[in-house]
């Protein structure tokens, strides 16, 4: 995931530019506008095996919960990507799904949230993807 993401980042970053320059469109009735955020962490750490299930709860519940109370869905992913040596390199993945509220301090939660994970677990990059979307709970 670590080589792969300067090219995710950069088609994540096309998309969202297409779809901010496109008028807002109006939620169906019972819905609201709303920016979801998702987060894709990678559980293989250099030289050091895996982050454990234990490990990954215990990050959630001392990083992500504090940051984002209000609710979060997490699920089991793959990932694959090509290195520069046309190699195919996979990767477990834990993908984290959040609703956000529009406050000036998620941007500073999202970036903690990514910036712990990769000290902690030794990584290059956590991908962030935001999308505009219409919710309802």
């Amino acid at each position: 995931m670590r080589r792969l993401l300067p090219l995710l980042t950069l088609s994540a970053a096309l998309v969202a530019t297409t779809a901010l320059a496109a008028p807002p469109r109006a939620c169906p009735g019972g819905l609201h506008r709303a920016v979801t955020a998702e987060l894709y962490f990678g559980r293989d750490i250099r030289g050091a095996g895996e982050v454990s299930d234990a490990d990954w709860t215990q990050f959630v519940d001392n990083e992500i919960t504090p940051r984002f109370p209000a609710g979060l869905s997490v699920s089991d992913v793959y990932g694959q990507w090509r290195t520069p040596k046309g190699e195919f390199e996979r990767e477990q993945t834990k993908a984290l799904f959040l609703v956000l509220s529009g406050t000036a301090a998620e941007r500073q939660s999202l970036a903690l949230v990514r910036d712990a994970y990769k000290q902690r677990f030794h990584q290059d990059s956590v991908m962030l993807v935001e999308q505009q979307a219409c919710v309802a709970f």
